[in-house]
């Protein structure tokens, strides 16, 4: 709740008129309390996981050749049923771990310092810090997910989110409990280490949450505005982790590649991507129309 009672005494604090910005935020949040505004992070979540993945989910399902020739395991088909079953079971540890969580967890953005009154950050300071969050999210889930394919943390955790070896959006957030909580560290480590602003924390558990969407939804897409930021993954990079599963040695981070390539965890990818290669190209001189529907096969996952 903003310690102002007018736009006036707000102005009168700052020694300046409020921007556009800032007089929207003021009155929006000067009689709601920072808890409720904190809360916000439920609906954001929520509606990140229900909505975003419905574009890849209608090309999936609906399987055009506009859009299959993009699919990155064009072998696999999943049905409806299969779907709802994966929402269902993301809504469920929603309501039963992620919900919750979010509701018992104030006292941490309180003791980080999350403010939530005015002034409102710049542009600047905004895009800056998710960029800080992005690179510690990053680093600390690539070591954490490496621990996941243990084989202790496989058997016990890991599996569930490798049930789908050709992923889909809804299953970005589809784990086992533990590895949901486990996984929430590195997300809150960027703003423990860089604490701004709410809306900058509204931003980044939105962002992050259309990040995993985006790479695990099983398309290519060339005209993804995310082919444009430097050493990002993507879903390509990450499908081939899901195909090879248990077995993987490749591919562990959640957004850039630059971890995997300092610690040699991209080689089986990236023997993949050239055995692919050779496979279109031998297939274009032989005349195959086909030869763009090349996918995995069982060597790369003998040599990952």
């Amino acid at each position: 709740m903003l310690p102002y009672g007018t736009i006036k005494d707000a102005e009168a604090a700052l020694g300046r008129n409020l921007t556009f910005a800032e007089s929207l935020w003021f009155h929006y949040s000067a009689d709601k309390s920072d808890y409720f505004l904190y809360c916000h992070n439920i609906l954001f979540l929520f509606l990140a996981f229900s909505l975003v993945p419905i574009p890849f989910i209608c090309m999936e399902l609906r399987r055009s050749d506009t859009f299959d020739r993009y699919k990155i395991q064009p072998k696999v088909r999943l049905t409806l049923s299969e779907v709802v079953k994966c929402y269902k079971d993301v809504l469920r540890m929603f309501f039963l771990v992620v919900g919750p969580l979010q509701l018992v967890s104030y006292p941490s953005i309180k003791m980080i310092q999350i403010r939530m009154g005015l002034p409102l950050p710049s542009g600047w300071e905004i895009m800056s810090q998710l960029l800080v969050y992005f690179l510690i999210e990053d680093y600390t889930n690539y070591w954490i997910h490496r621990f996941l394919h243990s084989k202790w943390a496989y058997e016990k955790i890991h599996h569930i989110h490798h049930e789908f070896t050709a992923p889909i959006g809804f299953a970005a957030p589809y784990a086992h409990w533990a590895e949901i909580l486990v996984l929430g560290i590195p997300s809150f480590l960027g703003p423990a280490l860089v604490p701004g602003h709410m809306i900058t924390f509204w931003l980044w558990v939105a962002l992050r949450q259309v990040e995993a969407i985006e790479t695990h939804c099983g398309y290519n897409l060339p005209w993804s505005p995310t082919k444009y930021i430097p050493f990002y993954g993507g879903a390509e990079y990450h499908d081939y982790h899901h195909y090879v599963g248990e077995q993987s040695h490749s591919n562990f981070a959640s957004v850039f590649t630059y971890c995997d390539y300092i610690y040699g965890t991209d080689k089986g990818y990236q023997y993949h991507k050239k055995l692919l290669s050779k496979l279109k190209e031998e297939s274009r001189r032989g005349g195959d129309q086909n030869g763009e529907q090349f996918s995995y096969s069982d060597q790369d996952r003998k040599c990952d």
